[in-house]
């Protein structure tokens, strides 16, 4: 009887510490993630299997619920409960393909890791292992994404120890030679501490004061800068003459965050703004379920809530540079950065507003996995957040 709950236990403990390590916003450490899939096929049961994927899954978003109580201003009811309903798609997938045949394994966990990477289950793809492809293998590209996908294929067949070996080298040799991605020269990304005020002041002094913070970062080889998600606040005529009106005798282009309002909702897109003019340049593909995201409001014949374009807008274009962008939500999946690497881009730029973070390591997780995506594909990375 001791056996039969002594491995399960062992299991989960070892389950929950690699969710938790992985996932402190550490970029090395990406590849504990690794672990979750060799602990789900050392499973002997499919209930333990479902637990062992509720601690990793639960362990990796533990930050939700402080989060959530935090933007709503609640308790931690509210995020508790979005915090196991956003596990319900990861835990139920792999609950679903464990089997006792180990020699089925890899290609049920493979299957599982696809499927949690494009919608529909892939909206709620978060800590995903495969993000660990740009620590180990640096520069390769679709190459390296091939090979983690092969390696955890390995790690939960016969050959675990094997590939675990050689999944440990790559991962020591990258990590003596690690070098964070930078922005390119012409780029700069700025970052703000103005609290949950940023896109909820639209007062004139606000964004005067905004303008002056860019002009002072502003430099002679500077031609884009990059602002947070919100911004901008709501996106009207007004804000647009204000901005241009500033940047009148500046060869410069920024690219910030703002909402557009429409009769069914409201968009959340960055906008260039130059000496000419401002352009609607990019739609988010993926706002956050739930707080932004609302579907049901439509089944509901209901207006409100952030529209989620999907597939559309992979890259946007600023004069010659190609640009892979990235919005909050957007840098803790997978299939929006795949989906613009497929277009080849010049760089990334992620811009967050993650206020409602504070006292967890959430944003940290962003940047760390928007810049492990950046290494694989050895791509410059422009970050801009408000915290």
């Amino acid at each position: 009887m001791r056996r039969d709950w002594l491995r399960p236990t062992l299991l989960i403990i070892a389950s929950v510490i690699a969710g938790t390590v992985a996932w402190n916003g550490d970029l090395l450490l990406l590849p504990i993630a690794l672990g979750f899939p060799v602990l789900w096929s050392l499973a002997r049961t499919r209930s333990a299997a479902t637990l062992v994927s509720i601690g990793y899954f639960l362990a990796a978003s533990r930050g939700l619920p402080q989060g959530v109580a935090t933007f709503y201003a609640s308790d931690l009811w509210p995020g508790l409960l979005l915090w196991l309903s956003a596990s319900a798609s990861f835990v139920s997938l792999h609950a679903l393909l464990w089997t006792k045949d180990t020699g089925s394994l890899p290609y049920r966990y493979v299957q599982a890791a696809v499927l949690m990477t494009v919608p529909p289950l892939g909206i709620t793809g978060w800590a995903h292992p495969v993000t660990a492809a740009g620590v180990l293998f640096p520069g390769w590209g679709w190459w390296g994404l091939a090979a983690t996908t092969a390696g955890v294929a390995g790690l939960v067949s016969r050959l675990r120890t094997a590939v675990a070996i050689a999944l440990a080298g790559f991962w020591l040799g990258s990590a003596a030679f690690w070098t964070d991605p930078t922005p390119p020269q012409a780029w700069q990304g700025v970052n703000l501490e103005l609290g949950a005020s940023l896109g909820r002041d639209t007062s004139i002094q606000r964004h005067r004061d905004l303008i002056a913070r860019v002009k002072d970062r502003a430099a002679e080889d500077l031609r884009y800068i990059a602002l947070p998600e919100s911004t901008l606040g709501f996106w009207t005529p007004r804000i647009e003459r204000l901005w241009t009106r500033s940047l009148e005798g500046r060869d410069i282009t920024i690219l910030a965050g703002a909402a557009v309002v429409n009769a069914r909702g409201y968009d959340n897109v960055l906008i260039a703004l130059s000496a000419q003019g401002g352009q609607i340049l990019y739609r988010e593909r993926m706002p956050v379920p739930g707080s932004m995201w609302q579907p049901w409001r439509a089944l509901l014949e209901e207006s409100g809530g952030a529209r989620a374009h999907f597939f559309a807008n992979p890259i946007l274009t600023l004069g010659a540079t190609r640009v892979a962008p990235l919005i909050c939500y957007e840098q803790l999946i997978v299939w929006p950065i795949l989906q613009s690497m497929l277009s080849d881009p010049d760089l990334i730029v992620a811009v967050g507003n993650g206020w409602w973070t504070k006292g967890t390591s959430i944003v940290a997780i962003q940047r760390a996995s928007t810049a492990a995506w950046a290494k694989l594909f050895a791509k410059p990375v422009v970050f801009s957040f408000n915290t």
